[in-house]
């Protein structure tokens, strides 16, 4: 991806005449974009890696294998959140890390953490840089000196066993990479969250990734059969069974890890074949009240579509809800969108009681046009953002979840504690809302919030983004759904947790990492 905004060159596009039009309406500002560095004019901390410990690491994984190139070192300056992209534009030196070393395999990798263990050198594991919480920021803690450990060459399927319906994959394979080499079997993964364009396997791992076919295919971590991971202890290859009394499930400590217990190196997880049909159906409900009760009704009764998904009234409104067309035609009230996948039998079968169940809760068919609309336009979202980001506009997303009994309450909730934040500060804020993954029990909340930038957007945002998340906390929601905690949820993990929780966190950190040199500053408080 390119180093100060989401994705790359190909996909990014100008903001419409009709875009620019609302945003004078509404913020007041004129829609041009601001220019862009070049990455060549943008300074660099000097890197701090010592002669003796580059030949070391090129000892490990080959002198063209550990960089301390301007350029590289650049795309390796963090993730992708809107905060992550104000830094990028500010002016002065940026934070890099000193190298970015790139192993060819498990046993590599490991070498890299025991080398990097004996010599104080802080590591921070770098898939496809598409987190939105700091998880890949280059902190260093107390070290001198940290590295990026890029596992993009890491990137084959390891193996496939399409009699279990399983197969094992390279950490450092990108969901497109995984879909092209499975569907050589006939198979796919059928995970596809928002980032799934760039991010890996491994990535999808270590934070608890949840796709948008969720309600179809589970979360990552319900795909997950067997992990390999190298830590500064140590190998652990973990998971020998479907399912097994042996104790804890000792998987858990590393799915959702975040890389501060160790580097998931590769992963055998769930498939299932190239879905045969694939049916579209798009609702529309008066509000979001009576398309949150359908969407529960629906999951309750068994009648599970592949993607279940509902946006608010302003989202389907602002159109948000469909390919990002602003302004475009709206659906009226809230859209809701299904899509189910299988068999033709299967297909049909699901559908059509999904379509009895969501009439008779209030539901109108809209045929599956606004749904094979999403679904076209469902990755370039963070284009957007970072189109409204050039033009003065602030815009960013933050998830929560909870139960079905306290989604109304909890949304209301942090819909005030951003717009009060922002307001207070001086700007008026548009907050749109959707659900996009459901459970028996309960569902996530997923926002995103756009406002005018201030003189300080990145102190405009942190407040507001603290307010919410307080809200969260105090609303009974999880501070986070699927994004992860890295830097940005840490404050409000021993909440969630507790005190002793964290203790019990930082026991096996100091077993497996006992150095410290493992992502410092993320997850673990």
């Amino acid at each position: 991806m390119v180093w100060d905004a989401w994705g790359i060159p190909a996909g990014q596009r100008p903001l419409s005449e009709r875009v620019r039009d609302l945003l004078s309406q509404v913020f007041g500002v004129s829609g041009n974009p601001m220019a862009h560095r070049d990455e060549g004019e943008v300074p660099l901390r000097a890197s701090a890696l010592t002669p003796a410990q580059r030949g070391g690491l090129a000892a490990v994984v080959g002198d063209g294998n550990v960089s301390t190139d301007h350029r590289v070192r650049l795309l390796h300056a963090g993730g992708k959140s809107t905060p992550d992209l104000l830094r990028r534009r500010a002016e002065g030196p940026q934070d890099a890390p000193d190298a970015v070393v790139t192993p060819a395999d498990h046993d590599e990798v490991l070498a890299v953490l025991t080398y990097c263990a004996e010599h104080a050198i802080a590591v921070v594991p770098f898939g496809g840089g598409t987190s939105v919480v700091g998880g890949v920021e280059p902190l260093r803690g107390h070290f001198e000196v940290v590295i990026a450990l890029d596992l993009r060459r890491l990137d084959r399927v390891v193996d496939v066993d399409p009699v279990s319906g399983t197969a094992t994959l390279g950490a450092g394979l990108t969901g497109p990479c995984a879909e092209e080499l499975l569907g050589a079997h006939g198979l796919s993964l059928g995970h596809f969250p928002q980032s799934f364009e760039f991010a890996t396997i491994g990535g999808f791992a270590a934070t608890r990734s949840s796709g948008q076919a969720s309600a179809g295919y589970g979360r990552f971590e319900d795909m997950v059969q067997r992990l390999k991971v190298a830590t500064p202890s140590g190998t652990l290859e973990l998971g020998r069974a479907p399912a097994s009394a042996a104790g804890p499930d000792l998987r858990e400590l590393f799915v959702g890890s975040e890389g501060t217990l160790g580097v998931i190196t590769e992963v055998t997880l769930r498939v299932h074949p190239v879905p045969e049909s694939v049916v579209y159906q798009a609702w529309s409900f008066a509000d979001f009240d009576t398309g949150t009760a359908a969407l529960r009704a629906l999951v309750q009764a068994g009648v599970i579509p592949t993607v279940l998904r509902l946006s608010d009234e302003v989202e389907t409104g602002m159109n948000l809800a469909r390919a990002g067309d602003v302004g475009g035609e709206s659906v009226a009230g809230c859209l809701a969108i299904t899509t189910f996948e299988g068999s033709v039998a299967q297909v049909a079968g699901r559908s059509a009681q999904a379509a009895e169940l969501l009439s008779a809760a209030g539901g109108t068919d809209l045929g599956p046009t606004p749904a094979q609309e999403w679904e076209h336009g469902r990755f370039a979202a963070p284009y957007m953002r970072d189109a409204l980001l050039d033009a003065g506009v602030l815009c960013e997303t933050l998830e929560t979840a909870t139960t079905w009994s306290n989604v109304a309450a909890l949304k209301v909730a942090v819909t005030a504690a951003l717009t009060d934040s922002l307001g207070e500060q001086g700007t008026p804020a548009l907050v749109m809302g959707h659900i996009s993954h459901t459970y028996p029990t309960g569902a996530s909340l997923y926002f995103t919030v756009v406002a005018k930038q201030l003189d300080d957007p990145l102190t405009q945002w942190l407040a507001a983004k603290r307010a919410a998340g307080d809200a969260m906390a105090a609303g009974g929601g999880t501070i986070t759904h699927h994004h992860a905690v890295g830097i940005d949820h840490r404050r409000w993990l021993p909440g969630e947790v507790g005190d002793l929780g964290v203790r019990v966190l930082r026991a096996v950190k100091a077993e497996l990492d006992p150095a410290g040199v493992l992502n410092p500053g993320k997850l673990v408080p």
